[in-house]
């Protein structure tokens, strides 16, 4: 899906409709000023979604470093435990 742009003030002009493009596509919408980017927007779900896939990331990226500096790893039974806690919590948060 391309990006949405719109221009500051739709968002003044008509809130109901930006915030309904938002909670429909699930992505956010880029509000420019004087036809430059200015903000940013999204609905509560689409901002918690992203910032469930942030945290992930970052332990994704904490335990490759750990890895490549010789941290202690995990056997494959403690890793496949981790995983499938982590394929639950995600059922959850995403409402599966």
């Amino acid at each position: 899906m391309h990006p949405i742009i719109k221009p500051s003030s739709e968002l003044r002009k008509n809130y109901n409709s930006v915030a309904e493009i938002c909670r429909t596509n699930r992505i956010p919408v880029f509000l420019t000023k004087n036809g430059e980017g200015d903000m940013v927007i999204m609905d509560m779900e689409t901002y918690s979604r992203r910032e469930d896939d942030l945290a992930a990331a970052e332990r994704l990226f904490d335990a490759e470093r750990a890895r490549l500096f010789g941290t202690r790893g995990y056997t494959v039974d403690e890793f496949q435990d981790n995983m499938q806690k982590a394929i639950e919590k995600g059922a959850k948060s995403h409402g599966a």
